[in-house]
């Protein structure tokens, strides 16, 4: 007999992992489609002017998540659950949190060792942590690249892990993130 578990996150936190997904998910596809652009066009400078400001945005709900996490707990897995799927289930988590931050950190780093300002949103030019710097640029670029490949990677695997429970362990784990 399965165990259906009624636990769910709150709104306001399904409402913030759904967006980042969707922006996570924009952020990526738009990544690949602007570095294939040969050259500099007008086209090109305007996808990486969005690829920022979906990344920072990101960064920001990212932030908003954090501190709603902080005073809502998660649901409890539900008791089917095998200590070493929890385990899995938390590093995973975890992992997304720390790639969600990197990514975008990796990105603006990368923007301003380019000697490129980031401007979000056409309105708000964040501040310069670090000058141009030849020698970092094609390394944050590697990093940043690296990074997103690693989420890619993590993002597959939660989507695989949400739909085995819901197919397979049919336990309602992902019911919790469902409206």
């Amino acid at each position: 007999m399965r165990t259906i578990n009624s636990a769910r996150y709150t709104y306001t936190a399904m409402a913030i992992h759904w967006m980042v997904a969707l922006l996570i998910v924009c952020a990526f596809t738009l990544g690949l489609v602007m570095t294939d652009i040969p050259g500099l066009t007008p086209t090109k400078l305007r996808y990486f002017s969005w690829h920022k400001w979906l990344g920072v945005t990101v960064l920001l709900l990212a932030v908003l998540r954090v501190l709603w996490r902080l005073f809502h707990p998660t649901p409890p897995y539900p008791p089917t659950m095998k200590p070493w799927e929890k385990l899995a289930a938390n590093s995973l988590h975890g992992l997304l949190y720390v790639l969600i931050f990197a990514v975008p950190l990796s990105g603006y780093f990368y923007s301003l060792a380019s000697g490129v300002k980031v401007v979000y949103l056409g309105l708000v030019e964040l501040p310069a942590l670090i000058g141009p710097d030849p020698e970092l640029k094609p390394v944050l670029k590697a990093v940043h690249y690296w990074l997103n490949m690693l989420l890619a990677g993590c993002v597959g695997i939660h989507v695989a892990a949400a739909l085995k429970h819901q197919f397979i362990d049919r336990d309602g784990v992902l019911r919790r993130m469902l409206p």
